[in-house]
């Protein structure tokens, strides 16, 4: 499906620097793209019910509801209530991870090594853990609000012995997803590396970020109709709204 942006549904826009977090507020029947402006980039999502922030993503209920396991057009992000918090109208990468989980200080240290605030101010190492729990904190949410992410942009798959492959340059630059929201949602974003990305030197890409009105679902939305499933996630949401 093709999405237009209108001026009058523009809501606002934003840069997000390689490496750096962010989190806000989208409303039911808003819709957020992520674009990668490089290429290479990788952005780790959480998402929480705005209005009962003890509902949030469940990775196995998206996963086992759509028989998938990686995210892209026509899927949805089901909370642990059985309700879609967004939809994913389009996307031209193809292929969003769901297995790969985040980095965290001690993996950043590794692999690239050590570079502080202290000397190197906002050009320090981050890491994802940290970023989204500094996000999360701003909403009173913490570590143990922290569960498993969505990594937009990166392309991981299982071999035949189970090992995890993390596929590098598997997004082009100009590549974008669309979210439309099916419920008011916090949304949290970490722009650190994947924590499987072979890359030698730390690298973090940046993102652009855009949001608009873009309605409520249609009764013969792609999304809603992918599945019995999701029709019966789409009618648990609405009923929250009646």
């Amino acid at each position: 499906m093709t999405t237009t942006i209108t001026p009058a549904s523009l809501l606002w826009e934003e840069h997000l620097v390689g490496g750096t977090h962010w989190s806000g507020i989208l409303r039911r029947g808003n819709s957020l793209r992520l674009a990668d402006v490089q290429g290479g980039a990788n952005v780790a999502a959480l998402f929480y019910n705005a209005d009962e922030k003890l509902e949030r993503y469940n990775m196995a209920d998206t996963l086992k509801a759509q028989h998938t396991a990686f995210l892209t057009t026509g899927v949805v992000c089901y909370s642990d209530m059985g309700r879609v918090l967004c939809s994913i109208t389009r996307d031209t990468c193809g292929w969003h991870d769901t297995l790969g989980g985040v980095s965290n200080a001690a993996l950043v240290e590794r692999k690239y090594g050590v570079a502080r605030y202290q000397e190197q101010r906002n050009d320090y190492y981050k890491n994802g853990y940290d970023s989204l729990l500094n996000e999360l904190g701003k909403y009173g949410l913490g570590k143990r609000d922290v569960v498993s992410n969505i990594n937009f942009f990166s392309k991981v798959t299982v071999d035949a012995a189970g090992k995890l492959i993390f596929h590098a340059a598997h997004s082009k630059a100009g590549a974008y997803v669309d979210l439309r929201f099916e419920m008011n949602t916090l949304v949290v974003l970490s722009a650190c590396q994947h924590p499987l990305d072979p890359a030698p030197h730390y690298q973090p890409r940046p993102l652009q970020l855009t949001a608009w009105r873009s309605g409520t679902v249609a009764a013969d939305d792609v999304c809603r109709n992918r599945c019995p499933e999701n029709q019966r996630g789409f009618v648990n949401t609405e009923r929250l709204y009646l």
